[in-house]
């Protein structure tokens, strides 16, 4: 195979050659855009001007809807493009950028997820010691230092599958994922981003060993509160963050951990959309759906004249206790 390594331009999958085909694409990909930009947005709003939710939970709330907006904004946008224009180019910088976005923001998701499994734990576990321990100083240092692994993360990924050689341009997927691009690979060096991969899953791993501990100790917490109701109020504040956990890893084991004879294009794709697309479309969803304070903050945006003294009154950013 040639090397066309100084290529300028990647060849992404299509959905369909079918014109007609092409257009409807377009348009369900702009229906789930507006709905996870939408509904992460809100989420954003509410927290930023409700004092009512200026507390760590949904200060990391916001942060994670933050890095929501940012993951469905980096593939589907170029998704939508190349549909509506019946093309599937993307430039070689435009690779680069949305490898490293997309580890950049699915690491800091599962850090800041981490981070939010462990103020539950202080929560329930830890009442009294909670304000001391959660306190404004630490949420924003424990925010910086997700999002700032998430950054390290997204360099060493982007920067260690585009140091290999390429005799392809020609990628199986509607995106550039990282492990397809690495499938273009004509020399050993793919195992360098092989190797950043399997050392990038062991704090991945961590993390999901942590939160599974973590939860452990709360529901062990939970069983000893005398009373039912407050068992349930207790699970209540758990529940989203634990559905939103477990829809994160299992989209991505069915993605990446599926046996090679497994690996077709359209289970690729629609595999990718799963744990890609999925979690920021129902994440807002999930966290708003049995929330009352949350769903109360939302109620308030809708009536535009309390929704205006919010903002000529309140700051943007919230103050946590």
């Amino acid at each position: 195979m040639p090397n066309i390594t100084s290529t300028s331009e990647f060849l992404l999958l299509g959905f369909s050659d079918i014109r007609e085909l092409q257009i409807l694409h377009f348009f369900v990909f702009l229906a789930v855009y507006v709905t996870a930009v939408t509904g992460n947005l809100l989420i954003i709003i509410a927290v930023a001007l409700d004092h009512h939710l200026h507390i760590p939970m949904y200060f990391f709330l916001m942060n994670l809807a933050l890095l929501d907006l940012g993951l469905v904004s980096v593939m589907v946008p170029k998704a939508m493009a190349n549909s509506l224009l019946n093309t599937r180019s993307i430039s070689y910088s435009g690779c680069v950028a949305q490898i490293f976005f997309l580890f950049f923001l699915e690491g800091s998701d599962l850090a800041i997820l981490t981070i939010m499994a462990h103020d539950r734990y202080v929560a329930i576990c830890n009442p009294l010691q909670y304000e001391t321990i959660m306190h404004r100083g630490a949420c924003i240092q424990m925010a910086a230092s997700g999002w700032v692994a998430g950054i390290l993360l997204g360099i060493l990924h982007s920067g260690g599958t585009f140091a290999i050689t390429f005799c392809s341009n020609r990628i199986n997927q509607f995106f550039c994922e990282a492990p397809q691009v690495v499938k273009l690979s004509c020399s050993d060096m793919y195992l360098v981003e092989v190797g950043i991969i399997m050392f990038g899953s062991f704090p991945g791993l961590g993390c999901l060993i942590f939160i599974v501990v973590s939860y452990m100790q709360i529901f062990a917490a939970v069983l000893r509160i005398p009373s039912v109701h407050g068992q349930k109020k207790a699970l209540s504040t758990c529940l989203p963050h634990l559905t939103v956990v477990s829809l994160l890893v299992f989209s991505s084991i069915f993605a990446y951990l599926r046996p090679p004879s497994q690996n077709s294009t359209d289970q690729n794709i629609v595999f990718a959309i799963i744990y890609a697309v999925l979690p920021p479309l129902l994440n807002p969803f999930i966290y708003s759906m049995r929330n009352k304070d949350l769903k109360t903050a939302l109620l308030k945006l809708s009536d535009l004249g309390h929704f205006s003294e919010i903002i000529a009154s309140k700051a943007f950013l919230p103050k946590l206790n």
